[in-house]
Formats: structure tokens, sequence, C-alpha cells
């Protein structure tokens, strides 16, 4: 198996949509046969775990006790990617703890890969934490996460701020998460399910649901541009390593070709040691037109992007 990869998903700021983009990671880990486990750090609750990708363990990372629990094990628990949902606000202390426990140098000497979806809000706070962040991230894959859910406005009305602070860490890459039909999002969070198994029309037993047919179109579009949009970095090619580091850059690695975006659905259900996703039932057809998941990518594109080392 390829060296181990860790994908830490946080924000100081809550109310940004942070566990929506880890289930997305979730379920595209899952359609591209990944094996992957998962850690939902919102104790003792927790947040993730409630949409049924199987063996969630809820953590309390700020414990020394599940920190070993987490880090101990990511060679021998046989999954490739271990994803961890950080709880609102604990994202720096927890890359401060993977400082001091050596985590950080581990991913410097490249015996593992480190990813970091850093979901940004539309404050000038939540630009702050990209300068507390990015001294711990010399040797990371640094994803500064767009995440429209809430129809939110990242500073284009104010380039010379967001410019200012994007400088600081050159090797940053955006992402952009468009915005999901507003009925379509809730039903799918009072289904509590994943979003394949939604557009697969699945209940959290595996049994046929009753999910609307136009809702289920909607998720299915809106999955395939975040798909899309975790092809464009080269998503799978960074985690079981088949690609360099300046693949995350979005430009194809070695003069190949970008990845193309994945039709859900098209691929049969594999079941990993901690994530399942069974889409078999509906056929996916590539995306059409959606004018305002577009106008949003766009806009984040037009944005300062920075470059890989």
């Amino acid at each position: 198996m390829a060296k181990p990869a860790v994908v830490l998903i946080g924000a100081d700021k809550g109310g940004v949509g942070k566990t929506t983009v880890a289930r997305t990671l979730l379920d595209y880990f899952s359609i591209r046969s990944i094996p992957t486990r998962a850690f939902d750090t919102e104790w003792p609750k927790g947040a993730l775990k409630r949409f049924n990708y199987g063996s969630i363990d809820v953590v309390d990372v700020t414990s020394v006790a599940d920190q070993m629990k987490i880090f101990d094990t990511i060679e021998s628990s046989g999954t490739q990617v271990t994803l961890i949902d950080v709880r609102s606000g604990l994202m720096s202390p927890t890359l401060r703890a993977l400082r001091d426990i050596g985590f950080l140098d581990m991913s410097k000497s490249n015996q593992l890969s480190f990813l970091l979806f850093h979901i940004l809000g539309p404050s000038i706070s939540s630009l702050d934490e990209i300068a507390e962040t990015s001294h711990f991230l010399a040797n990371a894959q640094y994803f500064i996460v767009k995440n429209f859910v809430n129809n939110t406005s990242f500073f284009e009305w104010d380039k010379i701020t967001y410019e200012s602070y994007f400088k600081q860490i050159h090797h940053a890459v955006e992402i952009a998460v468009p915005k999901l039909n507003e009925m379509a999002c809730e039903k799918v969070e009072l289904a509590s399910v994943p979003f394949g198994d939604f557009v697969a029309n699945k209940t959290a037993t595996g049994t046929p649901a009753s999910n609307s047919f136009v809702l289920r179109g909607y998720v299915r579009h809106w999955l395939n541009n975040v798909f899309s949009e975790y092809d464009r970095v080269r998503l799978t090619d960074i985690v079981v390593g088949a690609a360099p580091r300046e693949a995350a850059s979005g430009m194809p690695a070695h003069g190949g070709a970008a990845a193309e975006s994945i039709d859900v659905g098209a691929t049969s259900p594999k079941v990993t040691k901690q994530v399942t996703l069974d889409v078999s039932a509906t056929k996916v057809t590539p995306a059409k037109d959606d004018s305002a998941a577009k106008d949003a990518v766009a806009k984040s594109r037009q944005a300062p992007k920075g470059t890989d080392p």
C-alpha cells in the first residue's frame, strides 16, 4: 500500500459548512475505492457520525488518549486515508499538537501525506486563520475551501485585502464547493445518509427510500460538480501517491491529462473498513447547466490562487 494520507478538515470559525465538506470527501474516496477511516471530533455527540458513513469514531482531539487512538494507528489501520473532521475552534490547537508530537516532521520527511482542507468563512477573522495556520503547513497540501452553501461572499469586493492574506502561503490551492439547492440540502439532512445514498434512493439501513426524483437530481448534479473540483486538484493522485506534489495546482502531472469528473453511480459500491457508499441503484448522468453553481465556482476561480512550490 502507498504511504498513508491524513486529511484534516477544519476551521476556527463555526457555521462554514465544515462537516458538509467532510461528507463530500468521504463520498469521493468511497466511490474511488480508496479505503478510508474517519474520526468525528465533535465530542461527545458527533456531527459527522449521524450521517451513517459506517463505523465513525467520535473522539476528543484534545485528549492525549484519543490522539493516540488516531495517530498511533495510521499505518496499522489497513486503510489508505485517515480523515479527521475537526470541531470548530480546534484547528489551530490541533495543528500545534501535531507539531509537538512530531507528526508534521513525518510529513516533512515524506513518510506520509498530510492534507489540510481549511474551510474559509466570509469574515476578516476567518482570513486571519490563514496567518495563524500558514507556518505549520510548509510541507502539507493546503486547500483553501470556499463553501458557497450559505450564499457566502468571499471578499470579491476587496481584492487588496484578499490578496494580502493569500500571499502569506504561496502553495495554497483554492477549491470551490457550489451551493446546493436549499430544499435538497434540507432533505438530505433529514434523511441522515451520505449524499451518494440519497442519490441512490437508499435509507440509512440500505433499504429503498422514497426520495424525490427532482431533489435527487439536484444532489447528483451538485455532487458531480464537487467531485470535478477534487479531480481538478488531482486529489486521488495525492492521497494514493500516484503523482508529485505539483499536481495539487490543478495542472496535469508529467504532461498527462487532468482527471475527468466522476459519474456518481457508474462505479460499483465498495465497502471499506470505515466507509460504505452504495450508489449502484441509480445511474447518474453527467450534470447539465446549473448557472448558480457555475457562477459560484467562476467567482472563486477569479480570485488569486497560490502556486505550488
